[in-house]
């Protein structure tokens, strides 16, 4: 006979081990009916027969429990069960005995059914490791295993290939995606003598590099080993059961001892045994924990076991990265900055046109720009790319460039206003030049997700008391971040080992829930109490480490699972207390002999159906926290919601227009006024009435008051009368002939003042009312 592999041995054993509780329940339960089936028949020693094989068949097991338990240092109520069945067979009682092993059979699947935890194996690190590099030797280059590379050697990087080991860049610049190790969407540019690091990807053209140390010892095997080890500390949950067992069980063994010392009637004894068997603990708080882990999945939130949904549900502290989970993790065009002679949408739609056929994550995002706008692109000729640089292509006849650029010295000032902007703001910018002359700057930046704030308010309201943010990002944009939305600390330049370190520092202080979505966030994930991943963007290996997995793109699905967990483990507490509460009243009248064995077990079944009954309701939302919305509202909700991100495109015509007074340039000012004018009284007032008019009505009633909506009513006001001063200021102007003097202090207070109200108003709407409404497909770009 062949001996299985080991890998299809420990497959045979898993699935043991999975099958082992249903198998005890079939068993148990056939028993059970067979003993019922042949009483009925009038064969007494039949019937007997079966109950008693169902009651043994349980004991094995049951007996098991209590050992191990024993041998972990824990005691459970599970002693009751196995006294209770030992004591059926020693006193005849054997139907009660069949009754009390179904119940106890019922009670382990469902407890392993909650509390059985996915694997969190690391196959996704894995495979996202390289297997082998290019070896360059003379003009040679080999692939070679990637055990063979030693320190010293020149490797090539292909586009799109992973960098093999820790090294330095040996030709003259290399574009890199360092995402998978610091969590950062913008790709960066490493010259040459730099330092690359495993892990990271090649975003741009082929690069070679000298390898500095050999894979094992490089930074994706240590995140690898950091995931592993930080896996390997996570301790198990003791259950709520247990914990009741602490005081229910000597109390059950002191009455019923009591009873058979009082009475002699070791039969009375059992009776004692047999209602306090702890179905209401075995039972009731597995079905609340199951029921809580389904509704989260109908939300979007898989929760693996019932010892993280019960953690969460008492979890203080919450530490997350940054991009992709408090922002989008998807670059996006904010401004479009231009010449005095150039149109922003002209630019916008040339440098989208020639970045077209770039696989650069920033071209991307000017592409989407444009599409998002509607703007009609061209199709690029003679398209060269450059590494480091960008690209520069022939469009319409005109040969454009869109990429990184110097600014010389004599650049003109709105040039140097874009750059200025563009380090104020932590923005990225991609110079776009026509012909040789440069015609605007495109600003993009990682936006913060629309849900972000309303989602930290509504975890803070759930009981989180400390939120830290962890980035691999730089500082600056990462305290903007972390200001806006009140964070209680900010850690930015986090490495990978940095994170683990941090997680874990705050882990030993209080329950903590890390949430992240990349591969670099995996260690840190499995080093938290409980681990959240950002599924439905986030890596393969993000939410394999994790223990809840949110699966649709939603911040404010965590704060759903914080309710969710906090009720299910209140229902499971409630049902548990409650079911053993009756017990105890059941225990007294069978120590006084009123309640015989097998009608005790009949009785603890009844109060099983009750308390499992109260635990189902956790399927059940919180009505009181829900907060319905008819479809024609949230209909509405996405078409504002779409109209604001097709005016936030176009606040920007506000601050242009400032800059222009700023520098001096009236006259073109006094264009750009008109232009400011037909926006507001064409598009935006429009807006805001109807939102007055419209949608702030419909949300009255699901948000109970229309006071819900009074104060964005009150910032409606103040937009309109900004609107008509500006257009006062115009009429004046165009009776003068220009911009006079002294119009140019209230005009600049004018303008920036409504471009930051304009955008206070539209965040504050985002958080608290479309937030409200499921996302549409449209990306927002908050």
């Amino acid at each position: 006979m062949v001996n299985a592999p080991p890998d299809a041995r420990s497959r045979r054993r898993a699935l043991l081990r999975r099958l082992k509780e249903p198998a005890l329940l079939v068993v148990t339960l056939v028993a059970l009916v067979a003993g019922g089936i042949a009483w009925l028949a009038d064969a007494d020693t039949v019937a007997d027969a079966w109950w008693i094989a169902g009651t043994v068949v349980a004991i094995v097991p049951a007996t098991w429990w209590v050992v191990d338990a024993l041998r972990r240092r824990r005691v459970g109520v599970d002693l009751i069960a196995v006294l209770s069945l030992i004591g059926t067979l020693l006193v005849g009682e054997y139907l009660a005995g069949a009754l009390i092993a179904v119940m106890l059979a019922t009670g382990q699947a469902l407890d392993a059914a909650a509390e059985r935890r996915a694997t969190k194996d690391l196959r996704a690190l894995l495979d996202h490791a390289p297997r082998t590099a290019r070896r360059r030797v003379g003009d040679d280059v080999d692939t070679v295993p990637l055990d063979d590379v030693v320190a010293g050697d020149a490797l090539v990087v292909g586009p799109g290939e992973v960098v093999p080991v820790d090294g330095w860049v040996t030709s003259e610049s290399a574009v890199l995606d360092e995402s998978v190790l610091t969590g950062e969407p913008l790709a960066v540019q490493r010259r040459r003598g730099e330092a690359v690091r495993s892990g990271i990807v090649n975003a741009g053209s082929a690069f070679e590099m000298e390898a500095r140390t050999t894979a094992e010892e490089s930074t994706y095997a240590g995140i690898v080993r950091l995931a592993r080890d930080a896996a390997a500390e996570s301790a198990p949950v003791v259950r709520v059961a247990d914990r009741i067992a602490a005081w229910f069980l000597p109390l059950a063994l002191a009455v019923a001892g009591a009873a058979w010392l009082f009475s002699g009637s070791a039969t009375r004894a059992v009776a004692v045994l047999v209602v306090a068997t702890p179905c209401p603990l075995l039972l009731a708080a597995p079905v609340a924990i199951v029921s809580g882990l389904s509704r989260a999945s109908r939300l979007g939130v898989v929760i693996r076991s019932g010892g993280a949904l019960e953690n969460l549900g008492h979890a203080t502290t919450l530490v997350m990265d940054k991009t992709g989970t408090l922002t989008t993790g998807r670059p996006t065009g904010t401004d479009v900055l231009t010449a005095p002679d150039a149109d922003a949408t002209a630019v916008l739609r040339l440098a989208a046109s020639a970045d077209q056929l770039s696989p650069h994550v920033l071209a991307d995002a000017i592409v989407q720009e444009a599409k998002m706008r509607g703007l009609a692109l061209s199709l690029p000729t003679a398209v060269d790319e450059e590494a480091g640089t960008g690209v520069t292509a022939t469009v319409e006849g005109h040969r454009v460039s869109v990429g990184t650029l110097s600014l010389p010295a004599d650049a003109p000032a709105w040039a140097r206003t874009a750059h200025g902007r563009a380090a104020l703001d932590g923005a990225a910018v991609a110079w776009v030049t026509v012909d040789g002359t440069i015609a605007g700057a495109i600003l993009l930046v990682d936006p913060v997700r629309r849900d972000a704030s309303r989602t930290l308010r509504r975890l803070r309201s759930a009981g989180l008391n400390r939120l830290v943010m962890l980035t691999g990002d730089r500082r600056e944009p990462a305290e903007e971040i972390g200001s806006v939305l009140g964070l209680d600390d900010v850690r930015a330049e986090q490495t990978p080992a940095d994170k683990v370190a941090g997680v874990r520092a705050e882990r030993e202080r209080a329950v903590t829930v890390m949430v992240g979505d990349g591969v670099n966030d995996a260690p840190a994930l499995a080093a938290a109490t409980v681990g959240v991943a950002m599924g439905a963007r986030g890596s393969t290996a993000t939410s394999e480490a994790a223990d809840v997995v949110l699966t649709t793109d939603r911040l404010d699905h965590l704060a759903d699972a914080m309710a969710i967990a906090r009720r299910s483990r209140r229902i499971a507490v409630q049902s548990a207390t409650v079911g053993m509460g009756l017990s105890l009243v059941a225990m007294g009248f069978a120590a006084f002999g009123l309640l015989p064995p097998a009608a005790g077990a009949l009785l603890q079944e009844g109060i099983d159906v009750a308390v499992i009954l109260n635990a189902l309701r956790a399927l059940r939302g919180d009505r009181a926290e829900e907060i319905p919305l008819p479809e024609h509202t949230e209909a509405m909700l996405h078409r504002f919601s779409a109209e604001h991100d097709e005016l936030r495109d176009q606040l920007s015509i506000l601050r242009d227009t400032a800059d222009l007074l700023v520098t001096g340039d009236r006259a073109a000012a006094h264009t750009a006024l008109r232009r400011v004018d037909s926006f507001l009284f064409d598009t935006l007032l429009p807006h805001e009435e109807a939102e007055d008019r419209e949608l702030y009505p419909a949300l009255a009633t699901p948000l109970g008051t229309v006071e819900a909506t009074a104060t964005m009513s009150r910032m409606h006001a103040e937009i309109d009368r900004l609107a008509r001063r500006l257009r006062t200021h115009l009429a004046r102007a165009d009776t003068a002939g220009g911009i006079a003097a002294d119009q140019v202090d209230d005009l600049l207070a004018c303008l920036y003042g409504l471009h930051a109200l304009l955008r206070l108003h539209f965040v504050q709407e985002e958080e608290n009312y479309f937030t409200l409404a499921p996302e549409s497909d449209s990306t927002p770009n908050a």
